[in-house]
Formats: C-alpha cells, sequence, structure tokens
C-alpha cells in the first residue's frame, strides 16, 4: 500500500505532519480507500473515514485497520461538532460546494485542533500556464520513478473554482488560514481552529 503513488497521496505528509500533539480523534474527509486514515490512525487513536463511495468504503473496510468507516455526506451526516483535534481532506471540496464544506469542517473541528484540506480547482490559462508545465514535468519524473496509481473512486472535472477563488474562499472563512499552491496541480489550506 505504501509504494501506491499519484498526486493526491502525494501530498498526504502535509496532512500528517500537522497533526497536533496528543490528537486523540482524527476525521478523514473522502477517505475513499482509507489509504490517508490508516496513515493518521498511525498517529492518532481515534480515526474515521467518511465517504459517499460504497465500493471505496468496502476496499477500506477489508484492511481490518482499526479505522472507523463511515458511509455518508459530511455535510449531512451527523458527525459530533466540535469533535476532531485533526481533519484532512484530500481531492474532496470541488466535490461540494466549497464554502459549505469549510463551514462544516469548522464546524466539527475542536478549538485548537487542526485542518488541512488538499484539493484540485480550475487553471485559467494562459495565466497559469508557469504552474501546468512545471507540474507536467515534475509528474513526469514522479510517474517514471513510483509509477501512477489511479483511484477507483467517482471524479469531477473541470473543479468548480478557480485557484484564486479558492485562495480568497479560505482567507475568508477560516481567518488566519495558510493558503498554498503545490506543482502537482493541487492547493493547500492548513488552518489551526483558535481555543
Amino acid at each position: 500500500m505504501r509504494e501506491r503513488w499519484n498526486h493526491n497521496i502525494h501530498y498526504h505528509p502535509k496532512i500528517l505532519q500537522a497533526v497536533p500533539d496528543g490528537a486523540e480523534r482524527a476525521l478523514d474527509i473522502g477517505c475513499g480507500e482509507g489509504m490517508l486514515a490508516r496513515e493518521l490512525r498511525e498517529v492518532v487513536p481515534d480515526v474515521t473515514g467518511i465517504d459517499l463511495d460504497a465500493p471505496s468504503l468496502e476496499l477500506a473496510r477489508g484492511y481490518g485497520d482499526g479505522v472507523s468507516y463511515v458511509h455518508g455526506d459530511f455535510l449531512e451526516y451527523p458527525l459530533e461538532s466540535a469533535s476532531y483535534d485533526m481533519i484532512g481532506s484530500v481531492a474532496t471540496l470541488h466535490h461540494v460546494d466549497a464554502r459549505v464544506g469549510l463551514l462544516r469542517m469548522r464546524e466539527l473541528l475542536r478549538p485548537g485542533g487542526a485542518l488541512v484540506v488538499v484539493g484540485l480547482a480550475r487553471t485559467r490559462l494562459p495565466r497559469d500556464l508557469p504552474y501546468e508545465v512545471a507540474g507536467m514535468v515534475v509528474g513526469t519524473a514522479h510517474r517514471a520513478v513510483k509509477g501512477y496509481w489511479q483511484h477507483s473512486a467517482p471524479l469531477v472535472w473541470p473543479p468548480p473554482m478557480t485557484f484564486p477563488e479558492m485562495r480568497d474562499l479560505a482567507v475568508d472563512v477560516l481567518p488566519g488560514a495558510t493558503y498554498r499552491r503545490h506543482l502537482l496541480y493541487r492547493y493547500s489550506i492548513t488552518w489551526k481552529k483558535p481555543t
């Protein structure tokens, strides 16, 4: 499992590095087959993964990894508010209304907890051409060394929001959040909920 690589898996370490010391509960939103959830479980005792894709969850549950997998929509499923020390989400936010999604994540996070979202956004050409070319070069190099694993979960393309729109939304909904654009066609939002 650790041998798999793609543009999403590449950014799992960013989420794992943000886990607060002493974190007891973590939530992986859009967990798919559970790769990030299992990695979180190595450092957080109580991990829940939630996803709408039943076939992916069936694969995740086959690992017997101590993660609680929930079939549902994180926007509506009755998860307990302010109960997670760590929330990670990879390539999920563009499947929902991003503002509503970030507000829900903010609601589920405990004061002092960390939220890391790795997402996809729509490029604007020609402005984003340097990022696209750099991403192609770096991605090709990674694929040559590591191969490429294609997940089985549903795709949404193109993403509804542009990179600048996601940056502005993150700043608006999560004051003090750090937004970064990454080479492999991704952005990240990192936020610590005030205590």
